[in-house]
């Protein structure tokens, strides 16, 4: 077998440093207790955090909930909950060798057994139906036991994106699966973590307590032992002026989620640090549907991608403090292909031309295109739960220049999550706007596999048979050369050829904190904030 590390051979891992160059740390030593009150732009819609999709939620439910590996910046695998892991030579076992000091906040064992049942339940569609989660447990084949502290885990097949799922599944109790909470979420549903959930209110905050008897931080971690917080609320501020001033009048003493206007307030003020890293994952994009109304026309789908102009949207919303993206993934992707950047958009004539050619020649009295009387009118679909981050100022922003440039209708609406839900099930729509930060190629399968292959987010409804070898290629390499490939031709033909997604940004995380707060920053491989075990204040 060919083992991947050994938490023995592990050599000390550097601090983790701001893009700046500057340490987290305050040159003064780390002290214990007071409370933490952080201002969070989105409200999970479940406290179930495997059951959660929402990357603005990973802030609030790590703090509770842990999984197998941590990662450093490049990717590579560090030791958490498992001490180290092997993979089998024809690549299909997985075996976590699991640390034998561990306990759930509930005081129950975490072990072999325990691990093993978060598995199982997740191949469970009962359970999981609907998130992302079922899609990759399905290719399991079994899990296995072999003692107290060995999980082994066979695939049906080699799927090279597995690791990152497996070692990333955030682990439950196994009491937890007997709660009446499991699907909600809620202090039923026990995890390893350095806090405890203790309420929740709900469109309010919620509330976590220290766990004293934690001792088993991630290899990365900055100490070890107990959080040096006593508590933290995170307090659900969706409007981003809000949490603005909630921090700048001393109301709250962190904020993630800062606006491009208000980054200036923080950004060289010495009574405050601020910080922003990109997300990993999809773009924020416009998904055409290729199975429902005006954009099942290829034609119109390149018109709406060749004529838009993104780039001065952009600055004009943001004040030049987000990043334009022209791919399927980000550019702090390892598998991220620059080659399309300034290939395509910001040209009218041809974006015009597309449209007089798929029949839309002639023009309403309201300046909309038109074809057998009826409007070339494309309904956007925005969660409301992903409405952040000035998004609809910025769909409203594009809504406009289709109208100015090409006589296109962009209809926006925002839906909550069960209508969401069916939306998305019916297919009865032309367009969901939506971002995800999954890495190693998850997410990219999530969009473009096909809906009945596993595709649960494949918002464009695709299935064109020109992908399948392409995503099959990429998954059964370990080679992330050989996959960068693949992904590579996969973008050049679901973006440049088909225009299934428009990517417009790549979301962000930013983090403004009051000059007490030490500690905050990013995770080191997905960039999003990190949980707040390694915070600590200097005033409390």
């Amino acid at each position: 077998m060919k083992s991947s590390f050994n938490v023995r051979s592990l050599s000390a891992l550097a601090l983790l440093v701001l893009s700046c160059g500057q340490s987290l740390y305050a040159a003064e030593q780390p002290q214990q207790g007071g409370n933490l009150t952080w201002g969070v732009e989105t409200e999970p819609n479940t406290l179930n955090p495997q059951l959660n999709g929402q990357s603005k939620a990973e802030l609030i439910l790590r703090v509770a909930y842990e999984s197998l590996l941590a990662r450093k910046p490049d990717g590579s695998y560090i030791p958490w909950l498992a001490t180290g892991y092997q993979v089998s030579d024809d690549g299909k076992t997985y075996t976590f060798t699991l640390r034998d000091d561990v306990k759930f906040s509930n005081g129950e064992k975490f072990n072999a057994a325990a691990v093993a049942e978060n598995f199982r339940h997740a191949q469970d569609p009962t359970y999981c139906a609907g998130s992302s989660i079922c899609a990759l447990a399905g290719r399991i084949a079994s899990v296995e036991t072999p003692d107290g502290h060995t999980v082994s885990i066979t695939l049906k097949d080699v799927y090279s994106p597995f690791l990152s799922f497996a070692s990333g599944l955030k682990l439950i109790s196994p009491s937890s699966w007997t709660s009446p909470q499991l699907k909600s979420g809620g202090t039923d549903l026990a995890g390893t973590g350095p806090f405890i959930l203790k309420r929740y209110e709900k469109g309010q905050q919620i509330e976590y307590v220290r766990n004293p008897d934690y001792r088993w931080a991630s290899a990365n971690a900055k100490h070890q032992g107990p959080a040096y917080l006593e508590g933290i609320t995170y307090r659900f501020l969706p409007e981003s002026s809000v949490r603005t001033g909630a921090l700048l009048s001393g109301q709250v003493d962190v904020i993630e989620g800062v606006s491009g206007n208000d980054a200036g307030e923080f950004k060289d003020n010495p009574d405050f640090t601020y910080q922003n890293a990109l997300n990993t994952g999809t773009p924020y994009s416009l998904f055409l549907n290729v199975k429902y109304g005006p954009t099942q026309d290829v034609k119109v789908r390149q018109a709406i991608l060749q004529g838009l102009d993104i780039s001065p949207i952009l600055q004009s919303i943001y004040r030049g403090e987000r990043t334009r993206v022209w791919g399927i993934t980000s550019p702090v992707d390892p598998l991220y292909d620059a080659s399309l950047s300034g290939k395509y958009g910001n040209n009218t004539t041809l974006a015009n031309q597309l449209l007089d050619e798929a029949g839309w020649k002639t023009k309403g009295a309201d300046g909309i295109r038109t074809k057998d009387g009826k409007p070339l009118s494309i309904e956007i679909i925005q969660a409301q739960a992903t409405v952040r981050d000035q998004r609809d100022v910025l769909l409203q922003a594009v809504q406009a220049q289709a109208r100015q440039r090409l006589g296109v209708d962009l209809k926006i609406r925002y839906v909550d999550s069960g209508t969401y839900t069916e939306v998305r099930k019916t297919g009865q729509f032309g367009s969901i706007a939506n971002s995800n930060t999954d890495t190693d190629g998850i997410d990219i399968e999530n969009h473009y596999l096909p809906v009945n292959g596993g595709g649960s987010i494949n918002y464009s409804r695709t299935d064109a048979p020109e992908i399948i070898p392409l995503l099959k290629g990429a998954s059964l390499t370990l080679d992330n050369a050989q996959r960068k490939t693949f992904y590579g031709q996969l973008q050049n033909f679901v973006v440049l050829q088909q225009a299934l997604a428009i990517p417009l940004y790549e979301p962000e995380d930013q983090i403004a904190a009051a000059s007490y707060v030490h500690g905050v920053g990013f995770r080191p491989f997905k960039q999003m904030p990190e949980n707040a075990y390694d915070v600590w204040l200097s005033k409390h």
